[in-house]
């Protein structure tokens, strides 16, 4: 990889379920990827979820020092955008040029606002581009590499 790339919450999700070893290998390998490139990058609500997720929906929740040890050394490394009122307004055009969601399209914003090229994601449309920027399912055979 050389271009800068976006890592949606479910590839932090997926890092931890090994209920799905496939995926959680996949999931390893873009986060191990997005660190020791320094290309990587993810949103301040990419925080807010997978914090969430992981604190109350994990089959075994992380705990606070946990937490704060994997905020440390993987989530804040990555965040590169926080919000602001203009960043929000960019959002919605966003949301009313593709048809996605608005949280969808707060992912694609900061994908596009950070210089992005690719986002990773399992949740939105696999091979669509938006302005500049294409979503790619990783857990599908080659997506990743």
């Amino acid at each position: 990889m050389s271009a800068r790339f976006f890592l949606d919450t479910n590839i932090f999700i997926y890092s931890f379920d090994s209920s799905v070893p496939a995926k959680q290998q996949a999931a390893r390998k873009l986060i191990m990827e997005a660190l020791r490139s320094n290309l990587g990058v993810i949103s301040y609500q990419v925080i807010q979820e997978f914090l969430s997720v992981a604190s109350r929906k994990f089959k075994k929740p992380l705990i606070t020092p946990d937490l704060l040890i994997y905020f440390d050394e993987v989530l804040s490394p990555l965040c590169d955008i926080y919000p602001s009122l203009d960043f929000y307004r960019f959002a919605i055009e966003v949301k009313d040029q593709t048809g996605f969601s608005f949280y969808d399209s707060l992912i694609i914003a900061s994908a596009i606002r950070t210089g992005c090229k690719k986002i990773y994601t399992e949740d939105m449309q696999d091979g669509r581009e938006v302005m500049g920027v294409k979503i790619i399912n990783p857990f599908k055979l080659k997506a990743y590499s």
